[in-house]
């Protein structure tokens, strides 16, 4: 009998409340769950399509370890916890002998919907003495987290926008009303769209859904950003905009921003964008005169030319003009745990690169383990996540993971790493287990969901806790079980103090608090809820951090460890989520580590001034600017793989200009090579007249190997990072190029055609199951099965 539960959604980080209506092991229906007080029901079309999740036959339900010949063979979980134990002991105590750093690179912590993992991935990473994390956040946003380093006094002071209440909403580099990215996007969009005094300014090169309906949008040529906003902030500083009474209240550092800004040759910049001087005097009256502006941005400028130096210059818009920390402004919100940590300094000897918010750049994941250095990195481990098809340039990504001394998999899937991998360790999926992000980015009230399972497990499978829970009794790291069942009579009777009485516990391996949790106050929790043990430190963490926010979104009057127990308790009895914190628009401040804003950062300030239009030019080999992953209306993470569930755009097109694909005499439907640098693919061809001219956009979320039925496997779509180019990053945060990707479009050979033809055929006619007792044959770059 089919029945209604409350959960989220895992396809972007907004993950909005949703009512899912099951039968057996399938999701049949969704709704907007208007009980969610984040998401109040608003609903996209994307989620609807949730029915495909976890109900495929690329699921796996045994851990799989390689074979020489390079194809993998089921082994129990006892056999492969043993062998992994051995093999990271090993390496472990190698690296003690020969006085290098740890030879372990994490890589995951959690996806777009599930970040439960991630405690217990970081205690194993930090009990093999090691710092290589990396994760989708060091592709997108660590260029960001670095500018709030150095303005906001740490990396994890990170903004918020005031969407509800502005009456002037600047986006740049996004498309909320395809992408959201903020709460009940386009309900937002719509709402300023029939408000006669509010505006919409858009800063995007292509004519997108939400560009359509803006007040100006400024269609700039890609990789223009910077000379863009530098232009706007130097007619602001021109036209004496800047807000005196909040600078001198708040901020440090203006006249040195102030003296670059006046050194811009603002018509040449603009020029060089290929904007009009008319408009870009528009936008600048629309800031002037707005009251409570809000900023805006993604992948964009995080992920566009000069990116690092975007993420200051957008800051420097609202904070030069005073719209920050008001009703409609951008602010610093709380965190109920933060998705990163505070990097000071510390550099990968390898690369060079600045950890940033305990981030390493995932562009140089392949030279960590490629590099003919001592203290190069032995081990990868990764966890939901897919660098193989999700990292720029997928070949040395894939030569990196095949020489890796041990490669281990933690997946729901047989993903393109999982192929290539030592060992496949078969997890449950969101659905099947308590389960939470920490995308918790919401002022001044700010929101927590912690989602109960809809189903049980698969059978082999297990929970991410659970699997590091037995790694670590592989290693012989876990107390006897005596003193695990005295810890957790301490949870029942005295849970406040657990940790101090577990302290002798974690005096030799201090890593393991999260697993010893996970054993004993989970044990106590209700419905199977171990996992969440991992969020009961936090609880307390934030409650003592900012208890009066936290009493305000509780309505408590307790205080002290009474509030964190409060808060925990809370959050395991809220199926729809609950308010954690609600703050006063003053108490910004608070959050704020250096108390007033530091605005010049001498670095940025440098890069603002040595921008040359001259040498920012096109490349005539590769003329075109590639949207490497652009958001569509079906396609998401790699976390859906059966190429069923897109209801649109089953091909994950090329979208090209009439005039751009003519060029090469094409037309739509045509299967074209589309040319990099460091690769070629070949791809089916329509036309978008929204794009602008000389830019072309392949989307995100394909490209992945799915089974054909017929105990083979198919690529489904573009593999878009085998065209990409790992070197092709940011300066600072090592972040890609993705947005502005140099290339040349060509007519497919008649070979290419054939073969793109005979995929997209195998494609069409999929058989839905397979024999999930044998393990998947995989497919890599070049073609070649194991």
């Amino acid at each position: 009998m089919s029945q209604w539960h409350k959960t989220a959604c895992n396809l972007c980080y907004v993950n909005c409340g949703l009512e899912v209506q099951t039968e057996g092991s399938a999701i049949i229906r969704v709704r907007g769950d208007k009980d969610n007080a984040r998401s109040q029901g608003y609903l996209c079309q994307k989620p609807q399509r949730l029915t495909w999740y976890g109900d495929h036959d690329d699921r796996l339900t045994t851990p799989l370890r390689r074979r020489a010949d390079g194809t993998h063979e089921p082994v129990s979980w006892e056999t492969a916890l043993t062998e992994i134990a051995a093999k990271l002991r090993e390496v472990r105590d190698a690296d003690l002998a020969e006085g290098r750093p740890g030879s372990f690179a994490y890589v995951g912590g959690g996806g777009q919907g599930n970040h439960s993992g991630g405690a217990y991935g970081h205690a194993l990473m930090r009990w093999m003495n090691a710092s290589r994390f990396f994760g989708a956040l060091s592709q997108e946003k660590t260029g960001d987290y670095w500018v709030n380093g150095k303005m906001f006094g740490g990396q994890t002071c990170h903004t918020s926008e005031g969407v509800e209440e502005c009456d002037l909403l600047v986006v740049i580099g996004c498309n909320p009303w395809l992408a959201n990215g903020f709460n009940r996007a386009r309900n937002v969009v719509n709402t300023i769209k029939n408000d006669p005094s509010r505006k919409l300014v858009v800063l995007d090169p292509r004519r997108t859904e939400t560009a359509d309906v803006a007040d100006v949008h400024l269609p700039l040529r890609p990789g223009t950003d910077a000379y863009v906003l530098g232009a706007i902030l130097a007619l602001v500083i021109e036209r004496r905009g800047e807000d005196e009474e909040f600078l001198r209240a708040h901020t440090d550092g203006f006249d040195q921003v102030a003296a670059v800004l006046r050194g811009i040759p603002v018509e040449e910049w603009i020029a060089h964008a290929e904007v009009d001087r008319a408009d870009v005097e528009r936008v600048v009256d629309l800031i002037l005169a707005a009251t409570a502006m809000t900023v805006r941005v993604e992948l964009g400028i995080q992920q566009g030319r000069n990116s690092t130096l975007n993420s200051y210059l957008e800051k420097l818009l609202y904070l030069l003009t005073g719209n920050f920390g008001r009703p409609g402004t951008n602010a610093v919100h709380s965190w109920l745990v933060p998705i990163m940590s505070e990097s000071r300094g510390q550099r990968s000897e390898i690369t060079g690169f600045e950890y940033i918010g305990g981030y390493l750049p995932m562009n140089t994941l392949a030279e960590e383990i490629l590099a003919d250095h001592p203290h190069r990195a032995r081990v990868l481990w990764v966890e939901s996540s897919n660098p193989a098809n999700t990292t720029a340039d997928t070949v040395t990504t894939e030569q990196a993971i095949r020489q890796c001394e041990l490669s281990v998999v933690i997946d729901v899937a047989y993903t393109e790493t999982a192929a290539l991998a030592d060992y496949v360790l078969p997890a449950a999926s969101q659905y099947e287990k308590w389960e939470w992000t920490f995308f918790d980015f919401e002022w001044p009230t700010n929101y927590f969901h912690l989602r109960r399972p809809l189903f049980d497990p698969l059978p082999g499978t297990l929970v991410e806790a659970e699997i590091y829970a037995r790694l670590f009794e592989a290693l012989g790291l876990l107390p006897d079980q005596q003193t695990l069942d005295r810890l957790t009579e301490v949870a029942r009777a005295d849970r406040p103090n657990l940790l101090s009485h577990a302290s002798h516990v974690f005096k030799d391996h201090p890593a393991i608090a999260p697993v010893v949790l996970y054993r004993t106050l989970g044990r106590t929790l209700p419905d199977g809820a171990s996992s969440a043990a991992a969020l009961w430190r936090g609880c307390h963490s934030a409650a003592q951090r900012m208890s009066v926010a936290v009493q305000r979104a509780l309505g408590t009057e307790l205080s002290g460890p009474a509030l964190g127990e409060e808060l925990f308790d809370r959050i395991l009895a809220s199926p729809s989520g609950l308010a954690f914190s609600r703050h006063e628009y003053g108490e910004v401040w608070t959050l704020v580590r250096n108390e007033r804003v530091q605005l010049a950062i001498p670095e940025l300030l440098e890069w603002l001034a040595a921008l040359d239009p001259k040498r920012d030019g096109p490349d005539p080999d590769y003329p075109l600017s590639l949207i490497s992953g652009q958001r569509r209306r079906h396609n998401a993470n790699q976390i859906l793989r059966p190429p069923a569930w897109r209801k649109t755009d089953p091909d994950g097109a090329l979208r090209v200009r009439t005039h751009d694909l003519s060029a090469i005499g094409a037309t739509p439907g045509d299967w074209v090579a589309v040319v990099s640098r460091t690769g070629r693919i070949v791809v089916r061809a329509e036309t978008d007249e929204s794009l602008r001219r000389g830019q072309v956009a392949l989307p995100h979320g394909y490209g992945m190997s799915v089974p054909d039925g017929h105990g083979g496997r198919v690529t489904h779509g573009p593999r878009i990072n085998l065209i990409t180019d790992a070197n092709d990053r940011d300066p600072i945060a090592g972040t890609p190029h993705h947005k502005d990707v140099p290339v040349r479009l060509e007519p497919a050979t008649a070979a290419e055609r054939a073969h793109a033809e005979r995929d997209r055929d195998r494609v069409g006619r999929l058989v839905p199951e397979r024999d999930r007792t044998k393990p998947p044959t995989p497919l890599f770059a070049d073609g070649s099965r194991g």
